[in-house]
């Protein structure tokens, strides 16, 4: 038989860890841009591949922790601490990438350099599924 309170319940449960990590997901999409030295909105509406992988590859990089979180807290005050963690470790690789081993980021992916943008995606998303990983011990 089927438990309506029971689905009501979980129902309401998903609904605001959905429009958490949305949200979260959001204010570190707006944020991440803000931190970059280049415009990725004018630079994806121009048709610039390498300024849509690096981008793409942060959100996805953020968001694979974010999953693990949802699945592995039990409050929405930790989730969120969690969140906003992986916002943190997310920037602060870009940075130091940015600072270290391609200090002309900015410039390549301005360039539309595939390279650039295939080698933050990359980054990105192995500095995700680590920081994934480290949140389910």
């Amino acid at each position: 038989m089927f438990d309506l309170q029971g689905f009501v319940a979980s129902a309401a449960a998903f609904l605001v860890a959905f429009v958490a990590a949305g949200l979260f997901t959001a204010a570190f999409k707006v944020i991440y841009q803000w931190v970059t030295p280049y415009d990725e909105a004018k630079l994806i509406r121009e048709g610039n591949v390498a300024a849509a992988l690096a981008l793409g590859g942060a959100l996805i990089g953020y968001v694979l922790p974010l999953a693990s979180a949802l699945s592995h807290t039990v409050s929405l005050l930790e989730f969120c601490a969690w969140a906003a963690l992986a916002g943190v470790i997310q920037i602060a690789a870009f940075t130091l990438i940015r600072m270290t081993v391609m200090k002309d980021v900015s410039a390549r992916i301005e360039r539309g350099e595939l390279a650039a943008g295939v080698y933050l995606s990359s980054i990105s998303l192995a500095v995700g599924l680590i920081n994934a990983a480290c949140m389910t011990s």
